[in-house]
Parts: structure tokens; C-alpha cells; sequence
């Protein structure tokens, strides 16, 4: 029952994200959450609901979110997950969308009988070949 909560959370996650639904997201935080997400700053402090809005208002079109070969671990009160994510959307601006695969990691802790989200860690790998550039061309 657990690891299908965790499931239907994440699967609620990714739908507020295409919905732009910034409060949808904000509710499955712990207001202590940590995250390491793609956009700066390095550490956001809980989910800023005005940020993700302004983060959200930087994209024209639709904002296609997907997450594949998620994994889950649960013990007790702690709940984890790892997939691949996908993000496709078109800056503000620009003529075309892009698509980019990156890494995810995402951490429950159930509190009053809610799993929350406690950590969120993106990431997206570089190429080591001296030129330190994001491997954006990545896919599964």
C-alpha cells in the first residue's frame, strides 16, 4: 500500500508540473524540504509557490513531464524513489521546445499519516572530456 502511495504522489507530482499548478506542488512538501533542483539557486528551502509561478511564467506552451523506471524503497516512516525525469517546453522566446532527460531522486517521510516530500536532488550529468559541459543530448 505504501510504495502505491508513493506512486500516486509522484504520478500527482508530474501531472501539477504539465498542469503548472504550483499550490499542487507546494502541498506535497514538508515545510523543512530540501531540494537540489536544475534551476539556481543550489538549495531551495521548502516549495516557494511564487517561485515555481515565476519558474512556470518562463515557458510558453505546454510543460511535458515525465518520469520512467521510477524505483521505490519504503521503511517505516521514510520513503524513497529514483527515475529518469523528462522535461520538454519552450522558453520564453524562443522558437523551439527542448528536451532534456535528467536524474531524480525524491525523499518521503510520513508525518500525521501524509507522506511529504523531505529532499528532492535533480541532476543532470556533464561530459568529463575537459570541456565541463551539461550532457543535455542524454536519453534512455
Amino acid at each position: 500500500m505504501t510504495e502505491q502511495r508513493i506512486r500516486e504522489l509522484m504520478t500527482a507530482r508530474a501531472t501539477a508540473m504539465t498542469a503548472r499548478d504550483a499550490k499542487a506542488l507546494a502541498e506535497q512538501y514538508a515545510p523543512d524540504a530540501v531540494a537540489f533542483t536544475l534551476a539556481p539557486p543550489l538549495v531551495h528551502h521548502g516549495e516557494d509557490v511564487e517561485a515555481r509561478e515565476a519558474w512556470f511564467g518562463g515557458f510558453d506552451g505546454p510543460i511535458e513531464y515525465e518520469t520512467r523506471d521510477l524505483e521505490i524503497a519504503v521503511g517505516g516512516d521514510i520513503a524513497y524513489c529514483h527515475a529518469l525525469t523528462r522535461l520538454s517546453t519552450t522558453p520564453k522566446g524562443m522558437p523551439q521546445p527542448f528536451e532534456l532527460w535528467f536524474r531524480s531522486t525524491v525523499c518521503f517521510r510520513q508525518e500525521d499519516g501524509e507522506w511529504r516530500i523531505t529532499h528532492v536532488h535533480d541532476s543532470t550529468p556533464f561530459h568529463m572530456d575537459g570541456t565541463m559541459s551539461a550532457a543535455l543530448d542524454l536519453k534512455p
